[in-house]
């Protein structure tokens, strides 16, 4: 049987320590598609140097920017990457075989992913159970409309893939602090109705509890210091996420006043 081509999409902002990496992985994908929110670092620079297809688009938000690139493929078979993330062998090996003889069961498939911070592999600490829906019929599949953490919803049942993606999600600590104040504020808009008044409950005890999550029930612990870190860091996400959306209220009140 034929090998079925596939499409792959990526989309980018500033990704110039990330992007080229990915892209010299990408050589065996019949068409990627690289869709940019007017970088303005290296990130186009570097992207012009590989035979793949270039957009610049303006960004309003993850899901969006990612269901227009899903219309704009050429091909029935999708691969979704961001460009933190790295293919290995493995799951390579595992797609290009899946595409000789693909399954019409699945409309998408679930792919894990390992994480690394800080240039260690991070085991525990609520990202044992990492994963994406990654490989995906466009027809089938689309996203749902998230700031924050959004999700493949399809028309049919999606399977898994035995081998994962490498994810390193965090360069450094400030990009890490910085990802978590940028989804603070995005998600502040997701939980805007559902949350109409925020408490002590939401500012302190939703933080501690998010700790305790990651560090003790998630056993971030046994990821050591670095393990004791991201359990902070979420933590203050999640108080950022209410202050947000406390300011947001304060507005929307103030507002109506007028």
């Amino acid at each position: 049987m034929t090998k079925l081509p596939l499409s792959a999409i990526i989309t980018t902002f500033n990704e110039e320590e990330h992007i080229e990496a990915l892209l010299q992985q990408l050589d065996w994908v019949d068409e990627v598609l690289v869709v940019d929110s007017f970088s303005s670092d290296k990130t186009v620079e570097l992207i012009e140097a590989f035979d793949v297809t270039l957009v610049q688009r303006k960004y309003t938000g993850p899901a969006e920017q990612k269901n227009w690139a899903l219309q704009q493929v050429k091909h029935p078979w999708v691969l979704i990457l961001d460009a933190d993330e790295r293919i290995t062998t493995e799951l390579k090996t595992e797609i290009q075989t899946f595409l000789q003889n693909p399954s019409t069961e699945y409309a998408g498939y679930w792919i894990r992913r390992n994480n690394f911070f800080m240039g260690k592999r991070i085991r525990y600490s609520g990202m044992q159970g990492d994963k994406v829906i990654r490989l995906v019929q466009p027809s089938l599949c689309a996203y749902n409309n998230k700031q924050v953490h959004e999700e493949i919803e399809s028309i049919g049942k999606i399977g898994f893939l035995d081998h994962p993606l490498e994810h390193y999600t965090y360069k450094n600590l400030r990009h890490f602090l910085a990802k978590m104040e940028r989804y603070a504020f995005w998600s502040a808009q997701d939980y805007a109705h559902k949350t109409p008044k925020i408490t002590l409950y939401h500012l302190c005890l939703k933080p501690f509890f998010r700790f305790c999550t990651h560090f003790v029930v998630k056993r971030g612990f046994l990821d050591g210091r670095i393990g004791f870190m991201i359990s902070c860091i979420m933590a203050w996400g999640v108080f950022l996420r209410y202050a947000a959306l406390q300011e947001h209220h304060r507005n929307e009140a103030l507002n109506n006043q007028k």
